[in-house]
């Protein structure tokens, strides 16, 4: 296997977004789906987030934290001789339809096509 880079800037949205790195080695092994990257030579993996494992019941309906935020969670990648470079991650509140343009917020899609990472 190869080893994993966290860049800053995946650091910085996994904290804004919620997401933590075994969440991300998850969506990592086991995508739903694999896009075409924005960025030249990238991978984006997309999951969904599904609802919660555990019955609906009313003692778990007064525990909001027991819901799951619904969307999906997406990562983008690139592939090195021996590394893989974690790019970026961010949760996307919808559903996307396969083969669309990724949906990135913006002002992600303007710090990889500027190269500010």
């Amino acid at each position: 296997m190869k080893k994993i880079f966290w860049t800053e800037h995946s650091k910085i949205k996994m904290r804004q977004y919620g997401l933590s790195q075994g969440k991300i080695l998850q969506v990592l092994r086991r995508p739903e789906r694999q896009e075409k990257g924005i960025a030249p030579g990238c991978t984006a993996l997309m999951q969904t987030n599904r609802g919660p494992t555990r019955k609906l019941t009313q003692k778990n309906a007064e525990r909001p934290w027991l819901k799951r935020a619904p969307g999906e969670i997406w990562l983008m990648y690139k592939d090195n001789q021996n590394i893989r470079k974690i790019i970026s991650a961010w949760r996307y509140p919808g559903i996307s339809k396969p083969g669309e343009s990724i949906p990135i917020p913006a002002e992600i899609k303007q710090e990889l096509l500027n190269g500010d990472l």
